[in-house]
């Protein structure tokens, strides 16, 4: 499996999204596109590309971004979809249809050398709140985008606000030490859930006129397939399934049992829904 060079504080991101969890996160593609396709058209929607933009996805994963971004572009316009997951892009690689003008690279956006003022938008659905050095990616990044350039990006609000994620996480606690906690400024889901560090941030990388819309969804986490798969899929990958890793079998059985125990009240046919918050950032390159 291929893995890209990097920025070096970069270095523990790439070695993840290239092992076991990366390889389960592209093995439950599908099941997460249903789960985040609404996420992808309100993101669509605010960023507004237009037939013969130049589009650069950063964190594009399996590619289903990328592939309606072209489609809006298309024919004249092109996306290049960027992630440092070999077995996402592997995937999207295969998955893309034909006749689209889009292409792929395996690449770190912190460091990775784009033809200057080559795009006309930079957009992310949840791929950008993983930079050890943010400012230096967004900088990076930036220099990318022509001077009339723009930018759109999807990320969490905090995580009290996101019971989609942490509810099946509080039941696990119940079985399992907690986690350590993650700082505010260190990389992962809720790297970008405050506003004034998301403005900080993309102003010192040059960025202007920076806005941040939120948004609350209704996170079918059973993704239409009822209880046993609202609770399988927080078993596979999330902060549910990172806690219980390294546990024995009769810990597993006992959090599984306690996190179908507190989605059972959230089942209405064969859905669960809980909430989801999320921002969808803009701003101008200039």
């Amino acid at each position: 499996m291929e893995q890209p060079s990097g920025h070096a504080e970069n270095a523990d991101q790439i070695a993840y999204w290239n092992g076991p969890s990366g390889q389960r996160w592209a093995d439950r593609h599908e099941a997460q596109e249903s789960l985040l396709g609404p996420i992808a058209d309100v993101l669509i929607d605010r960023a507004r590309p237009k037939p013969g933009e130049r589009v650069l996805d950063v964190g594009c994963g399996s590619g289903a971004t990328t592939f309606a971004f072209a489609k809006a572009v298309a024919p004249d316009g092109f996306v290049l979809g960027l992630d440092v997951s070999d077995p996402m892009l592997s995937q999207a690689r295969a998955f893309a249809p034909k006749g689209l003008p889009l292409d792929f690279v395996l690449a770190d956006a912190t460091v990775h050398p784009f033809e200057p003022a080559s795009f006309d938008l930079l957009a992310s659905r949840f791929g950008v709140m993983f930079f050890a050095d943010p400012i230096a990616s967004f900088a990076n990044l930036r220099r990318a985008l022509k001077p009339s350039g723009r930018l759109a990006f999807a990320c969490w609000r905090e995580p009290k606000e996101n019971p989609w994620m942490m509810a099946p996480l509080m039941a696990v606690y119940k079985h399992v030490p907690k986690m350590p906690p993650v700082g505010p400024e260190e990389p992962g889901p809720f790297a970008f859930a405050s506003e004034e560090r998301v403005t900080r941030i993309l102003k010192g990388a040059g960025f202007a006129d920076v806005a941040m819309e939120p948004h609350n969804l209704a996170m079918d986490v059973a993704i239409g397939g009822g209880l046993d798969a609202a609770v399988d899929g927080a078993l596979q990958i999330g902060p549910a399934s990172r806690a219980l890793q390294g546990h024995p079998p009769e810990t597993y059985a006992a959090a599984k049992a306690s996190i179908r125990e507190m989605l059972t009240p959230f089942l209405k046919g064969q859905s669960v829904a809980l909430q989801g918050a999320i921002w969808i950032v803009t701003a101008k390159a200039a």
